[in-house]
């Protein structure tokens, strides 16, 4: 059995990290420094150190990984194996195994290379994305690559059902492409880097509903958002957070406006059709459906509202 070291942080990198375990030594998980979460900032250890503590396997938690990465060259491993880590690796550590550094990432590369592929994919409105697993270079995912699957994105897919799928879609493919990483048979494709677009991580501005948007780009990105980090608007000065929905019928409303209210849904004028938010999050309050929120409403004082 080959020495690995494996290098990731969220729970979207258990899978990868549990199918190392069962097929190879893995001697070392290098994860980010455990983050302060919660109201009470509890101090908690990252998705990948649970599971590496679970198995007895060493964990080294560098600040830094450009600058603190002797630990690593200390287990002589094979191979280093990367998925979601959250840093640039350094040259440094590229050079330490004899099989070189290989990344599982969330897109069809060059498409999306960055911190936040599955995001945009379906902020963007792309029918497919896929699992690429690629040599590292020190450049952001422009390595060579090793193999692609690709997987539909279908219509009430959103952020985390995506997630889920691409987590167990890169297990089973890296399962699929260890054997020839190993023995040397393994494709090696360079990127076109022409073709390359980049998914930055998300931010505040990218959480924002513009209503002035079509209904289909406010949808996207409703879904894209969804269940992390949720788009918002405001009503009333009060932040809500959209979580579901549904594109209905065309509006030559002013865009913004709160223009139908059913049982269970409230209809937005978007730039061409009216958008029915079904699920949403009050500001301080837990996620419902837009129904419950509705009851003991005063629906008509709602029309003709406007949403910033």
């Amino acid at each position: 059995m080959i020495n690995v070291v494996f290098m990731g942080t969220p729970d979207f990198a258990v899978p990868v990290l549990e199918t190392l375990i069962k097929n190879t030594n893995v001697v070392l998980v290098v994860t980010q420094p455990d983050k302060e979460t919660g109201r009470k900032k509890i101090l908690t250890p990252s998705p990948i150190k649970v599971v590496a503590q679970n198995h007895n396997i060493p964990v080294f938690q560098p600040i830094k990984i450009r600058q603190d990465y002797e630990e690593i060259a200390k287990y002589q491993p094979d191979l280093i194996v990367t998925c979601a880590y959250g840093q640039i690796i350094p040259k440094a550590v590229l050079d330490i195994p004899r099989l070189g550094c290989i990344n599982v990432h969330a897109s069809i590369l060059p498409k999306y290379r960055g911190g936040a592929p599955i995001h945009h994919a379906i902020i963007n409105g792309e029918k497919e994305t896929g699992i690429t697993i690629m040599y590292m270079d020190e450049g952001m995912d422009t390595g060579d690559i090793i193999e692609v699957a690709k997987i539909p994105i279908e219509a009430n897919d959103n952020v985390e059902t995506m997630h889920q799928k691409l987590s167990l879609l890169g297990s089973e493919l890296l399962l699929k492409t260890l054997p020839k990483i190993i023995n040397g048979t393994n494709n090696r494709e360079k990127q076109n880097n022409e073709e390359a677009t980049y998914a930055k991580i998300i931010k505040r501005e990218d959480e924002h509903l513009d209503f002035n948007n079509l209904a289909l780009n406010i949808h996207n990105q409703i879904r894209g958002l969804n269940s992390w980090p949720l788009a918002y608007f405001l009503l009333d000065n009060e932040e809500y957070k959209a979580i579901e929905g549904y594109i209905g019928e065309e509006t030559h409303e002013k865009p913004g406006t709160i223009v139908k209210i059913t049982k269970d849904a409230i209809g937005i004028a978007c730039q061409d059709k009216i958008y029915y938010l079904t699920k949403l999050k009050p500001f301080g309050k837990k996620a419902m459906f837009t129904k419950d929120y509705l009851n003991g409403l005063k629906k008509e004082e709602l029309l003709l509202k406007k949403i910033s």
